[in-house]
């Protein structure tokens, strides 16, 4: 564990208030203020003493105190007295994890040296089902070798998939990228960061694409070590040269296999412009491997006065060898019989029709085709196995499907997006979890596209429609998930479906699930009557009197639920684990659908595009994403923003033939940077917009231009004593931890900003939000955590009803800046990637080491700030289903799980369901991951 700085600061908590227009933390009534003393630990501490805040409805303690024990954690005193009391708080935290200074020295990443085998025992090309269910990335390839490994193709969910089915990450040699996009190479990023981080030394891999490859590393230098990256070969023409034919280009020769690429481009009469544009390559790669030589002939070799050993291995290799007993030298072609040429396997990525029209032209592709004569060519080959990764709108075509018969008998393998494929969850583990969680508790895990018998009705009926379009080829097959086609050895040639998972329909799974929990029946029957309050009974059932838990006295709805609709606001919890994906938690992403008026994303990490398409469907999904009005990132951190590209790049595609606005991104410096970079590759139509300027100083300092420029400000507006109280906190301008944090919480230039914090606002009064509030939180770098504020509504009468407020505390260790920006918070969504169940636990020292919180920690926090409910996420990965908790502090908490949906309507009721979800999984609080990179990965979150 990296050791610890021990210094920690002690201050006092003030109200830091500014215009209602921007911010949603001005109470009901002003309150005294008096300025907060920064004070190191080591000096003796004061605060002035501070009337006590007006409580909200639901806000059930007064002001705590945080204090210090074991050197490890925060405590929570409450004290109920009538004498207004100082508040002091001190924040525990990795000083130099949070400046970013916590790597003392780079790795310098080695990549993996293997002695090959060139008498492979097993080989074969395995179609890995990645997007194959969602249609939201490209599938992978895995060529296997008894000593290497090679990946076609890393789109986002490819280490998902990897954990699942127990493919060692370590064993990858090379990853070679058919095309440079998201939807190809969207899981590259965490790829790299997760063999980085194993072992003492870190590993790294070898990474082929054509040239645009150098715009994918150079965007992800912003948040990716160089090491990392150090062993990227592009080939191909460059971007802006002339649209010229291009020779093949051989990656790899030796003595296992040899690898060319055929580089496709669409300059045909489809398209306009003679150069090269980033993004219209593709490339075709052909995997030869070697010839297989005959049989070995011992009565040969000992005719020619060869005594058994080491040269019968010498000639079996291919290599000539000095007689034993006659001056003569022995050639393989004396002993061995006929040999017999080796299996060949091409993988096309043809994208478009353009790119066709080019394919068609390749000469060097003559010598693969069965209907060239001899006198053309000479030594044709015979093609194996053809994988074509091409979508249907070209594969369907009549001249596509003439293409694939020049290959005689080849095995084609259909790998585009197959409707057929829909219906079965490539993710079974989380599947299987979420048929659980819906049958326990419908209302906040709804049933998935996978399991949702209407859906799987209508797929039926469109895959019959699908494969009557599909290519009348007698060896043309859909690709399946792990479906295999077998190299060697050479009797078993062919395909091999053993490993193709088969259908588990949602009866059986709850089937099981019965019999394994029988009281589970009793207890969705008491779930369904938190729904039902006109069925409640004075009674208290068997099943209650087991699994009642302290927390479930009632407490006091806010006023800002009254009448409220289900229409309004809905969290949908897409991602709640840490670090890098896993079996049951993708990496951290929050969906708020405000329904007919747009939604918002808070985190976007690796994989959110296919976790829309699980919750709402693929169609649905593409929707969802239609209607984002603004995405949100805490930070520059690998699982909180890699799947932001994909996100972007669908959105401009579905848009592009209506008129739209380009996407609101709020996000940390860094963030611009590798947005800035990648748009070189695809077009992200998005405007960004940097936290800073949307910190409450920030907006308080614009307001404070605006009412120099127009002499006036908007009612309610602070006073310039005030703003320079607001300033007077732990990260304002001044303080001693400014050039820690880079100023993060100061306010900054606006003048650039200022066009685009108009949108905001517009987009905001669009949604029906008040305000977007981002503020400083203890992490790394430029870490936020976000605010956002319903605006007010009126009753059936008339009445003014407050909005509701969201709080996302993104990746943080507890600090006042979080803890002032939750007071009377509707919800609380707030990190929890440690469990622990005592001060005294080990957890703590690595939640403060790493800079994050634990269960306990965050409900504190929660509590203190009189939030109204707390929602825990951001999961260790030691935490594989549920992790655990201490009882007694969930009165207003639910643990997160991915597909989570939380209508606002539900709130009174979601603490009560969690007893029953931990039934759920009674037997299951212990980790099971098996991957060989979750420990190692633990460490870099």
């Amino acid at each position: 564990m990296p050791q610890i700085s021990n210094l920690r600061f002690l201050f006092s908590s003030t109200n830091h208030y500014s215009s209602p227009f921007f911010s949603p933390f001005k109470p009901k009534t002003p309150l005294n203020k008096s300025l907060s003393l920064l004070t190191v630990f080591s000096s003796s501490s004061s605060s002035s003493p501070r009337r006590e805040r007006q409580h909200t409805p639901h806000k059930r303690h007064n002001p705590l105190k945080l204090t210090r024990r074991n050197n490890s954690s925060f405590l929570i005193n409450e004290k109920k007295t009538k004498m207004p009391e100082p508040e002091t708080e001190r924040v525990v935290f990795n000083k130099r994890r949070a400046e970013g200074s916590d790597n003392n020295k780079p790795k310098t990443l080695q990549l993996k040296v293997r002695k090959l085998n060139p008498i492979n025992t097993i080989c074969y090309v395995q179609i890995l089902g990645t997007g194959m269910d969602t249609q939201d990335t490209s599938p992978s390839v895995l060529l296997f070798f008894d000593k290497q490994r090679f990946i076609f193709n890393a789109g986002e969910g490819l280490q998902r998939f990897c954990t699942e089915h127990k493919i060692k990450l370590s064993k990858i040699d090379h990853i070679f990228l058919s095309r440079v996009c998201s939807e190809t190479a969207g899981g590259l990023p965490g790829l790299l960061l997760t063999l980085a981080g194993m072992g003492d030394e870190g590993m790294s891999v070898n990474i082929w694409g054509p040239s645009d490859l150098k715009y994918l590393v150079e965007a992800m230098r912003s948040f990716i070590p160089n090491a990392a990256m150090v062993h990227t070969r592009s080939f191909g023409p460059a971007t802006g040269s002339d649209a010229v034919a291009f020779p093949p280009v051989v990656l790899i020769d030796d003595e296992v296999v040899k690898l060319s690429a055929i580089l496709l481009q669409p300059y045909g009469k489809n398209i306009a412009g003679p150069r090269v544009q980033p993004g219209d390559i593709s490339v075709v790669y052909v995997c030869e491997l070697p010839e297989i030589k005959g049989k070995f002939d011992p009565a040969k070799a000992a005719a020619l006065g060869l005594k058994p050993g080491p040269k019968y291995r010498e000639l079996q290799l291919g290599n000539s060898v000095m007689s034993d007993q006659k001056n003569i030298m022995v050639h393989p072609s004396d002993v061995l019989g006929p040999s017999v040429p080796g299996p060949i396997v091409l993988l096309v990525d043809c994208p478009t029709i353009a790119h066709f029209e080019d394919l068609l032209s390749k000469q060097s592709l003559l010598s693969y085709y069965a209907d060239v004569s001899d006198e053309l060519i000479k030594n044709t080959k015979a093609v194996n196995c053809v994988i074509h990764l091409s979508p249907a709108s070209v594969t369907s075509s009549p001249e596509y499907q003439s293409w694939m018969k020049r290959f005689g008998g080849a095995q084609h393998i259909m790998a585009g997006h197959e409707t057929k494929n829909i219906e079965i969850p490539i993710l079974k583990s989380s599947s299987r979890i979420a048929a659980r969680l819906n049958y326990v508790c419908p209302q906040l895990f709804p049933a998935t596209g996978f399991w949702a018998q209407k859906h799987l009705s209508k797929l039926f009926l469109d895959s019959i429609a699908s494969s009557e379009d599909s290519p009348k080829h007698s060896d043309c097959i859909s690709a399946e998930n792990l479906l295999k086609f077998q190299l060697r050895p050479l009797a078993q040639l062919g395909l091999d479906r053993t490993g193709i998972p088969s259908l588990t329909s949602h009866s059986e799974i709850i089937d099981e699930l019965r019999s394994e929990i029988p009281e589970i029946e009793e207890a969705v029957q008491e779930v369904q009557k938190f729904w039902h309050s006109a069925g409640q009974t004075n009674g208290i059932s068997p099943l209650q009197s087991k699994i009642e838990e302290p927390w479930l006295s009632g407490d006091a709805c806010p006023s800002c639920l009254e009448n409220i609709s289900r229409e309004d606001m809905e969290i949908v919890l897409l991602g709640t684990g840490s670090s890098q994906p896993s079996k049951y938690r993708n990496v951290s992403s929050i969906y708020i659908n405000l329904f007919a008026k747009g939604s918002v994303l808070l985190d976007c990490g690796e994989g959110t595009l296919g976790q829309l398409k699980r919750r709402f469907g693929v169609k649905g999904a593409d929707d969802a994403v239609r209607s984002l009005m603004c995405v949100w990132i805490s930070h520059i951190h690998a699982d909180h923003h890699t799947g932001l590209a994909r996100i972007l790049a669908l959105r401009h595609d579905l848009l592009k033939d209506v008129p739209h606005e380009p996407l609101l991104v709020v996000g940390p410096w860094q963030l611009k940077r590798f947005l800035d970079a990648y748009q070189r590759l695809e077009d992200l139509d998005m405007q960004f917009l940097d936290c800073r300027h949307t910190t409450e100083t920030s907006l308080a300092a614009l307001e404070s231009n605006l009412k120099s420029i127009t002499g006036s400000s908007p009612p309610g507006s602070p006073s310039s004593s005030e703003q320079k109280n607001r300033g007077s906190n732990l990260f304002a301008k001044g303080a001693s931890m400014q050039s820690f944090w880079k100023r993060s919480g100061s306010p900054v230039d606006n003048g650039a900003a200022v066009p685009i914090l108009k949108n905001l606002k517009k987009v905001l009064n669009e949604a029906g939000l008040e305000a977007l509030i981002s503020f400083p939180v203890v992490h790394c770098p430029h870490a936020f955590g976000v605010v956002l504020q319903a605006a007010e509504r009126l009753n059936g009468k008339g009445k003014a009803i407050p909005g509701w407020k969201i709080v996302y505390s993104g990746d943080t260790r507890p600090c006042p800046e979080l803890i002032e920006a939750s007071r009377g918070a509707t919800v609380l969504i707030h990190e929890a990637t440690l469990e622990v169940a005592t001060f005294e636990d080990g957890m703590v020292d690595e939640a403060i080491a790493r800079n994050h919180s634990t269960t306990k920690e965050a409900i504190e926090v929660g509590d203190s700030a009189g939030a109204y409910r707390i929602i825990l996420t951001h999961f260790s990965q030691r935490y594989p289903k549920i992790p655990v908790f201490d009882e007694t502090h969930m009165h207003n908490t639910c643990i997160a799980f991915d597909m989570m949906s939380v209508n606002i309507a539900d709130l009174p009721v979601l603490p009560k369901v969690l007893p029953y979800l931990k039934l759920l999984f009674r037997n299951e609080m212990i980790v099971d991951e098996s991957d060989d990179v979750v420990n190692d990965a633990t460490a870099a979150i």
